[in-house]
């Protein structure tokens, strides 16, 4: 066991592992030890800019659920965007996992978004689950505000995946820019340009969400489609 399994494995919550396990049927529930995320982002505050940090991220892949998490956690913390870009770009061929995917939010990524969408683009065309996942996260976290622009929503709208964690995620992008962006979002559900899943459970998720007025909600209802 390296030194790091080991502090995370005394940070161990067993019944958490079993709740984590419920949540993310695709890994084996061997590989989680059950730490929860806030134990695992205060290890690498206190790992990050280590020797020892340095040497856990150039060696993957990692053994266990909490160990990935922790990598992600490091990348998050890299205030550099070219370093932290070669990081993650290393990492994210081993996701492996949702919840590894979505809680990957690198800080620096908020003043480079023109040279972030270029990336994003690539993301969405690499045929990976979890790397299309994170891209699709990343178009919905900047570029649905300020940054907005129609263009965006058909790049949600074109990865080619049946994969669920992938349909998942444009659904949740979807339904965003409904509460967000409505009135540029709305034609892709009149015009049924999603998938027949995706489009549903776009519809869902913006009628559970308090962010969509209830006149917009009432019209949503209308538009559901029968399987």
């Amino acid at each position: 066991m390296t030194e790091i399994q080991a502090r995370l494995f005394a940070l161990r919550d067993e019944k958490y592992r079993d709740f984590c396990a419920n949540l993310t049927p695709t890994l084996d529930k061997g590989r989680m030890i059950g730490v929860r995320t806030p134990a695992v982002r205060a290890l690498a505050r206190a790992l990050s800019g280590t020797e020892e940090a340095a040497r856990f991220m150039e060696a993957l892949p990692h053994e266990y659920y909490e160990e990935n998490n922790l990598h992600a956690a490091l990348i998050e913390r890299i205030k550099d965007y070219e370093g932290c870009m070669e990081a993650l770009e290393r990492f994210l061929p081993f996701i492996d996992n949702w919840a590894t995917c979505d809680m990957l939010r690198p800080g620096v990524f908020k003043k480079h978004r023109a040279a972030l969408l270029e990336k994003i683009r690539g993301w969405l065309r690499s045929g990976e689950t979890y790397t299309i996942r994170f891209g699709l996260g990343m178009l919905l976290c900047h570029y649905l505000d300020g940054d907005f622009s129609p263009e965006y929503l058909a790049l949600a709208a074109s990865p080619p995946s049946e994969e669920y964690y992938v349909r998942m995620m444009t659904a949740w992008y979807f339904a965003t820019a409904l509460a967000k962006q409505y009135d540029a979002a709305l034609p892709y559900i009149e015009r049924r340009r999603l998938p027949l899943w995706v489009h549903n459970k776009a519809i869902q998720k913006a009628l559970e969400s308090s962010r969509v007025s209830g006149e917009h909600k009432a019209y949503l209802r209308t538009l559901r489609q029968k399987d």
